[in-house]
C-alpha cells in the first residue's frame, strides 16, 4: 500500500469521500506496476499522491453537476480518467488509449477496482461523429491548437472540454483561439485548482462548445 501523506489527507478526504479507499488501492496499483510496465517513471512513486493523484482529483472541481458522461482521452495510466471515476461516481466514464498495453491496464484497474469503466482502443479521431460526450478531459497529450481538433468533435453541444496544462497554459489558449472557434469553442478560460491546498495547483483550460441553435457570440445560461 502506497501511504497517503498526512498534509494531504484533508485534501483526498474531500474529494474521494467514502471512495477514498479506492483512491488508495489504485494509488498502491499504479505504484506496484507502474514503473515496470512504463507507465510512469520510477522518480513518479514518491510523489503520486501530490503530484498526479490528487493533481487530477481536483479536475472533479471543474466539472459541471449536471454533466452525466466522460470521456477521457490518452488515459494512459488512468490519469485522469481513473481518478475521475473514483471521484464522481455519478460520471459514466470512457477512457480512450491508444496502446493495446496501456489498454490492457486499464482493464484490469477497472476489474480490480469495480468501477464500472469503458475502455475504448482507439485514437480520438475515430470516434468522430460516433461517439459525444457531455466532458472531454485530457491531460499531458498535445498542445491545444493540435489537442483541440482531435477532442472537440466528442465534446456535445453545451459541453466542455477540460485540458490539464502548466505554465504555457496562456500561450496555448492565444495559439489555439482559431481553431476552437472554428469547431464551436466559446469562452476558452484557464482556472486553478486547489489553490492552498496542494503544493501545486491544478491548471486546467476550459471550452465550452456552442450549444446547438445559438449564434456565434451568444451563450446560453
Amino acid at each position: 500500500m502506497l501511504p497517503l501523506p498526512e498534509s494531504l489527507r484533508p485534501s483526498a478526504e474531500r474529494l474521494f469521500a467514502d471512495r477514498l479507499g479506492l483512491a488508495e488501492r489504485f494509488a498502491s496499483m499504479l505504484a506496484e506496476q507502474g514503473p515496470e510496465r512504463g507507465l510512469i517513471g520510477p522518480r513518479e512513486v514518491e510523489r503520486l499522491w501530490g503530484r498526479h493523484i490528487l493533481n487530477c482529483a481536483l479536475m472533479a472541481d471543474a466539472i459541471d453537476p449536471s454533466a452525466r458522461t466522460l470521456a477521457d482521452i490518452g488515459s494512459g495510466a488512468g490519469l485522469p480518467g481513473v481518478v475521475l471515476a473514483i471521484a464522481r461516481p455519478d460520471l459514466t466514464v470512457t477512457l480512450v488509449e491508444t496502446m493495446q498495453r496501456r489498454a490492457t491496464w486499464l482493464e484490469e484497474v477497472d476489474a480490480e477496482l469495480g468501477l464500472g469503466l469503458e475502455v475504448v482502443r482507439a485514437r480520438a479521431e475515430d470516434l468522430h461523429g460516433v461517439r459525444s460526450f457531455d466532458v472531454v478531459t485530457a491531460r499531458a497529450v498535445a498542445a491545444l491548437d493540435k489537442l483541440a481538433r482531435w477532442t472537440f468533435p466528442l465534446v456535445a453541444d453545451g459541453g466542455e472540454l477540460l485540458a490539464m496544462k502548466g505554465g504555457s497554459a496562456a500561450e496555448e489558449v492565444d495559439k489555439a483561439g482559431k481553431a476552437l472557434a472554428k469547431l464551436g469553442g466559446i469562452d476558452p478560460r484557464i482556472e486553478q485548482y486547489g489553490v492552498g491546498e496542494v503544493e501545486v495547483p491544478t491548471t486546467v483550460v476550459q471550452v465550452r462548445r456552442r450549444a446547438q441553435g445559438t449564434r456565434k457570440g451568444e451563450t446560453r445560461g
